[in-house]
């Protein structure tokens, strides 16, 4: 590495100055020789000689000077004018780079110049092309690979070595698990294309809302999201901010269903589960296969407290609850003992919470009329961990709309348990096919229990012929 002169030295104070030295050094080489030779051939005495190297110093002089001049301009047109320009045009690079043109030189500029600057063009256009290349590739992972990871997450991975690294690091996240209720049994009638465009439709809208509150989804799995707050960058408000993005969604939602609704699409239902906690956050995986992902139970739970929403809601967890109980509205705590947990589940379901001195209400849905009072035979399977008990329960309904039953049956159906309804005939010339619904309340009667239960999924040709039944019972 060459080491730089505390005093700089431009090219021009080197070839004068070695131009100089050079004749005054030659110059004086002719002066001794003179003197000694007039000396030695002539016999020469001291005042001759002395006289005769003034005449010689004065003349040498002259020469020196009209040297010195003449090939300083000489050089300066020539050689010095046109390595400046180059040296200015690069220092203007290192500020401007769109000034890294090309370079006007004199036309009889010495070709080894000339040579410098055609090669100095070359190696700028090829520096420019390899970075635009460079730019765009870039640019191009960071936008492709957005769309399956956040792009804070990319940027992390690409800014350093460290992010390709496998490992994680120990983080308090908030974890929002967001699901469709009902769309694997919507999906089995419906042409495949038609479905996952309304899928998309509906991942695009939740996905803009989560990004607008500065969340990064880590997965999207089916018809389910899975977003975290505080990852990689906390913040203090990540609870506040996950659980505004949850009422955020369930609103875009209610307005999206019109719009599908007038494009003959059926309305969508999702249930919302939030949760903080501490979570491993990083690169999963091995060599040959990885993902940025979060681990922990931070998330397990969250998935638990979304399983017991029903269409519309937003849950929290304790934690959560906990770090924004000061802004937010919420309906008393329910507790549920899940397989699995060591300790009962608490959760919380909100109704609006305060977000920078502004609230942010779940919109509220019209109110339904009343029920229309009808009994039909039934069957209920009881749903434990996706599974159907094998012996059902015998019951009738009361009461129904296309959103919720009141039945009973002859033994309790506990809250916040999943069930599947199958009415023992057609009615009507009209054949039901399995409804799925989530028991929301219960309670003994005398001949046996009431359960109101929230349809979670129902065909559309039985939700139109209740709607009908509901409309003409109120006519």
């Amino acid at each position: 590495m060459l080491k730089r002169d505390k005093k700089r030295t431009g090219v021009r104070e080197i070839l004068v100055m070695g131009v100089f030295w050079r004749i005054l050094f030659i110059e004086a080489v002719l002066l001794i020789f003179s003197l000694g030779y007039r000396w030695l051939a002539e016999g020469a005495g001291p005042m001759d000689l002395f006289w005769y190297a003034i005449r010689i110093m004065v003349l040498v002089g002259i020469i020196v000077v009209f040297m010195v001049v003449s090939l300083k301009h000489f050089l300066t047109r020539k050689i010095i004018d046109p390595l400046e320009r180059i040296t200015l045009a690069n220092r203007q690079i290192e500020t401007d780079f769109s000034k890294a043109g090309t370079i006007d030189l004199p036309a009889d500029t010495p070709d080894e110049i000339k040579a410098i600057v055609s090669t100095r063009a070359n190696m700028l256009e090829r520096i420019i092309r390899v970075s635009n290349q460079r730019l765009q590739l870039v640019s191009f992972i960071k936008d492709t690979f957005g769309r399956y990871l956040s792009k804070k997450v990319v940027e992390e991975i690409l800014s350093s070595d460290k992010g390709r690294q496998i490992g994680g690091t120990r983080m308090t996240v908030t974890v929002l698990m967001a699901d469709l209720r009902g769309f694997t049994t919507l999906s089995e009638s419906r042409d495949p294309e038609e479905m996952v465009q309304l899928l998309n439709r509906y991942l695009k809208q939740m996905s803009t809302i989560i990004l607008a509150y500065d969340g990064i989804i880590d997965e999207i799995i089916g018809d389910a999201i899975l977003a975290v707050f505080g990852a990689p960058d906390p913040h203090e408000n990540d609870p506040q901010r996950a659980v505004a993005c949850a009422i955020e969604m369930q609103n875009r939602l209610d307005r999206l269903n019109t719009e599908l609704m007038d494009d003959g699409y059926p309305a969508l239902e999702m249930g919302i589960g939030i949760n903080t906690g501490s979570v491993i956050v990083g690169n999963i995986g091995s060599d040959l296969r990885m993902k940025y992902g979060i681990v922990g139970e931070t998330v397990n739970q969250a998935a638990r407290i979304e399983s017991n929403s029903i269409g519309g809601q937003v849950l929290i967890g304790e934690s959560t609850y906990r770090a924004v109980q000061a802004q937010v509205q919420a309906d008393p705590p329910k507790t549920l003992m899940m397989k699995g947990m060591k300790k009962p589940l608490v959760f919380y379901s909100v109704v609006a919470i305060d977000m920078d001195g502004k609230s942010i209400s779940l919109d509220v849905k019209a109110s339904a009329g009343p029920l229309l009072e009808i009994q039909i035979p039934l069957h209920c399977w009881i749903i434990q961990d996706k599974k159907l008990d094998l012996i059902p329960l015998t019951g009738t309904s009361l009461s129904l709309d296309e959103n919720q039953f009141l039945i009973q049956t002859g033994t309790a159906i506990e809250p916040l348990t999943d069930v599947k309804l199958n009415f023992d005939f057609c009615l009507e010339a009209h054949c039901f096919d399995d409804i799925y619904a989530k028991c929301i309340d219960s309670e003994p009667v005398r001949d046996g229990h009431h359960a109101r239960l929230h349809i979670t999924s129902m065909a559309e040709k039985d939700r139109e012929r209740i709607k009908e039944w509901v409309a003409q019972a109120s006519a």
